[in-house]
């Protein structure tokens, strides 16, 4: 790559080779080749004059494309697809006659499009099952571990930290269910001519319309797909871009509040993500770890994001039955939604699985906290001794202002147990708080949530797409 031009960051430093691969110029224009093999084969086997040996010569061609020769015919033509069938015609003399025949430039440039983002999404649940199964044994191996959990970001009661990871796990399942919804409903557009009447193959098979419905079926069958889209304009209805980046946007949202959540678990020295030996976290400061990895995979996500709307603007603002001013935002949008979501989402396998918990700093964290939290238990115990619960509970709240205060504005430690074991209307010994301040007690089901979500969610779809397990997550950068 010559280092005096633009090169697409995505590719240099983000996305898969497997990825990149689906939306290079050899899947596009080899799949353009197999279109137009599917198509002229179809048409044979519905009676057109079209000979086996032309067929045969256009197979033999498939991926030898000459890229000089179409760019030049494309820069005479200003026609991309005009300047690929003369490109091909030029490999195949016998079969250049009947190359494209009846058909428009959308039946290779949409039909393509529908076969890349099929790809496409299925790289992406396999990366998806994969951050799943990282999930899961991250939980497994912290479902016992109590941390603090939090509302608006202050403290409120624990949980473990496996059962924290259930919830990112969740929201990849759901993720998943909606792409499989896609997935399955993804259609080619077919070859249904230039307004999308099949007036072109009408008149090919004179006339006979059964022939020209019966040869989408074939190039659909060809071609993997179980049919085409009933009707259309020129092109398949933008709405299907909307729908798949919409699925692309909602793993975005999963990844940037799991990524989130680390960098915020990072701050409080809860949470390492995977730090290599030589690693610099800044210029400026060498003793630090930031967390750059999630703040990529956040960066990316929110890239994610606001593309997915950039497609719902396209399908809405198509005239009738086509206008041509999807076409250079397509090229961009489709692939580069894509490309960072299969980047972001290999970060989220390589920081889930090489990640770092500081169990002690989450001790130490509920230490802090605790006191509070064990107020409602303490009253429980105060008013079983024969205490005034409305007494005790103004009492509670007296103390525990105060503790606040000397927490806040002194940077004490939290003294409020103490305050409480001097208090003598809570009839409190040293033995009776050590019981009431066990932090099992306060995790309530974690463990058991944990487990059981596991087992009865996450594992059955690790096992259905056993296949897609193992993916690697090495990064670049």
């Amino acid at each position: 790559m010559s280092k005096d031009i633009y090169e697409n960051p995505l590719c240099a430093r983000y996305a898969s080779r497997a990825m990149q691969r689906v939306f290079s110029p050899d899947f596009k224009f080899s799949t353009w080749r197999k279109l137009w093999v599917a198509l002229a084969e179809s048409e044979k086997e519905l009676g057109l004059p079209i000979t086996d040996g032309q067929i045969e010569e256009m197979r033999q061609h498939i991926y030898d494309i000459d890229y000089d020769r179409a760019a030049d015919y494309e820069k005479r033509l200003r026609h991309d697809v005009m300047a690929h069938i003369r490109t091909y015609g030029d490999a195949c003399p016998q079969a250049k006659p009947i190359i494209h025949l009846g058909a428009t430039s959308c039946y290779v440039g949409d039909n393509t499009d529908i076969i890349q983002m099929r790809e496409g999404l299925l790289l992406i649940r396999r990366l998806l099952v994969n951050a799943l199964d990282a999930l899961a044994a991250f939980a497994e191996r912290h479902k016992d571990v109590p941390t603090l959990a939090y509302t608006h970001f202050q403290a409120a009661q624990p949980t473990t930290v496996g059962k924290r990871a259930c919830l990112w796990a969740q929201d990849l399942l759901m993720d998943l269910d909606r792409l499989e919804f896609e997935l399955d409903r993804l259609k080619l557009l077919g070859c249904k001519g230039t307004t999308g009447t099949g007036a072109s193959f009408l008149e090919l098979f004179g006339g006979d319309g059964d022939k020209v419905l019966e040869l989408e079926k074939r190039i659909a069958q060809k071609m993997g797909f179980a049919a085409c889209m009933p009707v259309s304009g020129q092109t398949y209805s933008r709405k299907v871009d909307a729908y798949v980046l919409n699925v692309l946007g909602g793993i975005a949202q999963s990844m940037y509040k799991l990524a989130q959540d680390l960098r915020l678990l990072a701050h409080m020295k809860e949470f390492d993500e995977p730090f290599e030996a030589e690693q610099v976290g800044s210029s400026a400061m060498a003793y630090k770890r930031n967390p750059m990895r999630c703040e990529r995979i956040c960066s990316l996500s929110r890239f994610v994001l606001n593309t997915a709307r950039n497609t719902a603007d396209t399908a809405a603002a198509q005239w009738l039955e086509r206008t041509l001013d999807d076409s250079a935002n397509r090229r961009i949008a489709l692939p580069e939604a894509f490309l960072a979501t299969d980047g972001a989402l290999t970060l989220v396998i390589n920081v889930i699985r090489g990640g770092t918990v500081y169990p002690k700093v989450m001790e130490k964290h509920l230490e802090e906290e605790l006191p509070f939290m064990a107020t409602e238990n303490i009253l429980m115990h105060a008013v079983k001794e024969g205490g005034d619960r409305q007494e005790l509970h103004e009492a509670i709240r007296r103390h525990a202002q105060a503790a606040a205060v000397k927490v806040k504005l002194e940077g004490s430690e939290n003294d409020l147990l103490d305050r409480l074991l001097a208090d003598p209307a809570f009839h409190l010994r040293p033995a009776d708080l050590e019981t009431v301040l066990d932090v099992g007690k306060f995790v309530g089901l974690a463990p058991r949530q944990t487990e059981d979500f596991l087992a009865g969610y996450v594992r059955p779809v690790l096992e259905k797409y056993a296949a897609d397990l193992g993916a690697e997550a090495e990064t670049s950068v």
